[in-house]
């Protein structure tokens, strides 16, 4: 069911025109824009970050390897769902993925920054692609999963994000994240990523809750590698006038290969039921 963000009238349609006020959400650079006022300057990110990413993400062991946990997330805990949207879904590097693992799933994306789509666009060939803000959704019951990987550390307001996930998703449906976790590992790398926070498990399951959802499973991950991704992190503590912030994804193919791997195997580990206590990132699973 889709939402006026005009009138807040409740109405399905093929279309967009509201049947009670006649609004039509404008488009910017050919996509639907339901937040234009942010589509192109915000604080929640760095727009020139989207071109850098695009050309590391698919040779990088973390996003690899993320990709992989998230698709059998999905194959495991929602094997019978036909919709997914994917909230701040970037260069469209995820939904790439699970485009060609889940066919038949009808994706959708969404990005506050309409530089995102345009690059999501050319890796995807059917999900349907908006602008949007996550603090304002505006649909209700709509979607069997919500995904938000490594979004919500960037909003102030997650608990109304969470909120608004809550809405969008079907009975039955639920909602996949992920985010960066520990504050004791905050570093120059989450100040240029434009971090507000990173997550402790406790505080992420606490706001879910409060938001409606049901945790189904929770689990560390990137947690075998922690005392490196802490030794690195710890080096970032003290700011660096020539910092690269992308340093840390040009790896070498050996070493993004070893680490690669290593991951592998905490991945086969979380499958046959192990939750990790502590890691650089945490993966929540919860349900409506």
């Amino acid at each position: 069911m889709k939402i006026c963000s005009k009138c807040s009238t409740r109405f399905d349609s093929l279309n967009w025109a509201c049947p009670s006020c006649s609004c039509k959400p404008k488009r910017i650079e050919g996509y639907l824009s339901f937040a234009p006022e942010f589509a192109k300057i915000n604080d929640n990110y760095e727009p020139s970050f989207f071109s850098q990413l695009a050309t590391l993400e698919a040779k990088n062991f973390w996003f690899c390897s993320r990709n992989r946990l998230l698709l059998w997330a999905l194959q495991c805990y929602f094997p019978q769902a036909q919709t997914l949207l994917e909230i701040g879904c970037g260069t469209g590097f995820v939904l790439s993925g699970i485009e060609e693992a889940f066919p038949r799933l009808t994706l959708y994306g969404s990005e506050i920054f309409s530089t995102g789509l345009a690059l999501a666009a050319q890796r995807l060939s059917k999900a349907e692609l908006f602008q949007m803000d996550a603090c304002k959704i505006p649909f209700e019951r709509e979607f069997d999963i919500i995904g938000a990987f490594d979004v919500l550390e960037h909003i102030k307001e997650d608990r109304r994000v969470l909120a608004e996930m809550y809405r969008a998703t079907k009975a039955e449906g639920g909602i996949i994240l992920t985010v960066p976790q520990h504050p004791w590992l905050w570093s120059q790398a989450d100040d240029y990523a434009h971090h507000v926070r990173r997550y402790r498990a406790q505080d992420l399951k606490t706001k879910v809750q409060r938001a409606g959802f049901k945790i189904v499973r929770m689990t560390s991950f990137v947690s075998l590698l922690l005392p490196l991704m802490f030794l690195s992190r710890s080096q970032q503590q003290r700011p660096k006038p020539d910092y690269d912030p992308l340093a840390e994804l040009r790896i070498s193919g050996l070493a993004n290969s070893i680490l690669g791997k290593v991951l592998d195997f905490e991945r086969a580990a979380i499958r046959l039921g192990l939750s990790f206590p502590f890691g650089g990132s945490l993966l929540l699973i919860a349900k409506k």
